[in-house]
């Protein structure tokens, strides 16, 4: 009789036991912890993150932190954070949550596009993915990066192809700019090469063409015509004569900081720049912006005709007219500048 109490007694205390480990495990591990009302919610971790960064975000989303406290000791997830983009779902468990932001690290979309600059490009991207703009600018401008790809500062931006990319969250500002690489090395296909060739410039001319053509006008259906225009330029020898150089170059100057120029004058035609393509003569030494792929492709497939002036279209505006002599041309323009005076635009 003594032998079957102590059996029961032991029989009662596992139960007990048994039942105090299943409501651990449930409430630890199974039962919903989630407080929002949304179907899903987002956390970013950083890199180098610690336990405590990822605790701050995943309070407020959950009904008892302190249950996740002991379930992530437990399966060691405090000494292992993983960055990047992770989500939860409503009714998750604890155990779900950790599962979840160990290793469903999830894609974002990042996209870009006609930015003026590296500097204006690395604070796009930085908004995006977790690298800071002062690090996607260094490896952006780094020297010797630049030279083992055959690039220049003033040509660098030239690499950043305006686009959607897939790109994880927590991308370093290195893995950015390789890819990006990577992407401009997988556009010049052999099919694109060979028109660089057959129209006698390299690349990077092609895209700073390319840039002139897009600021000139952002109708894709009229970019091969403008292209035609300095091909034609540039193979008889004549000043390009971009007014978006003009505007380039004067943006530079202190006089013309946080300035817009609505109307090339005459003055703007004498900064002393390589940009100013009135006053010399060939392409300039970069960009002058980021051009579309559709700008790129215009020059590769520039319209061939005999024109070699054109002036901005005042009865159909965002197009231009086209014009073979200095009369016809003289004529456009001045039919441009009545309209620009009469919209009180005067510079």
């Amino acid at each position: 009789m003594y032998i079957k109490k102590i059996l029961l007694t032991i029989v009662v205390i596992g139960l007990v036991v048994a039942g105090f480990f299943a409501n651990f495990v449930y409430k630890a591990m199974l039962k919903p912890n989630t407080a929002f009302n949304n179907d899903t919610a987002y956390i970013f971790i950083p890199s180098n993150a610690v336990y405590e960064d990822v605790r701050n975000q995943l309070a407020p989303l959950l009904d008892d932190i302190d249950s996740f406290d002991d379930l992530a000791e437990q399966k060691k997830y405090t000494t292992n954070i993983k960055a990047g983009k992770y989500a939860i779902k409503k009714g998750m468990s604890n155990n779900d949550i950790i599962n979840s932001i160990r290793s469903k690290n999830i894609p974002i979309k990042l996209s870009f596009n006609n930015q003026e600059t590296l500097e204006k490009l690395a604070g796009r991207i930085a908004v995006q993915i977790d690298a800071d703009s002062t690090s996607l600018l260094k490896e952006m401008k780094d020297e010797s990066f630049l030279v083992k790809n055959n690039f220049k500062e003033a040509t660098a931006l030239g690499m950043y192809l305006p686009n959607s990319y897939e790109f994880f969250w927590n991308t370093s500002a290195e893995a950015f700019r390789d890819r990006m690489l990577k992407e401009y090395n997988r556009f010049w296909n052999d099919s694109r090469k060979n028109k660089v060739k057959a129209i006698n410039l390299s690349q990077d001319e092609v895209i700073t063409l390319a840039s002139i053509v897009y600021e000139e006008s952002k109708q894709a259906d009229e970019q091969p015509r403008i292209a035609g225009v300095y091909i034609n330029r540039l193979k008889m020898g004549i000043p390009l004569q971009a007014d978006p150089t003009l505007k380039f170059a004067a943006y530079k100057l202190p006089e013309y900081k946080n300035t817009i120029i609505k109307r090339v004058l005459n003055i703007h035609k004498e900064i002393e720049s390589p940009y100013n393509t009135y006053m010399n003569a060939g392409l300039p030494p970069g960009l002058i912006a980021m051009p579309d792929i559709s700008a790129i492709d215009a020059v590769l497939n520039y319209e061939k005709h005999a024109y070699i002036y054109f002036a901005a279209d005042a009865k159909r505006l965002g197009y231009h007219k086209f014009a073979k002599t200095l009369a016809q041309h003289n004529a456009n323009a001045r039919a441009y500048h009545r309209y620009l005076s009469s919209q009180g635009i005067n510079k």
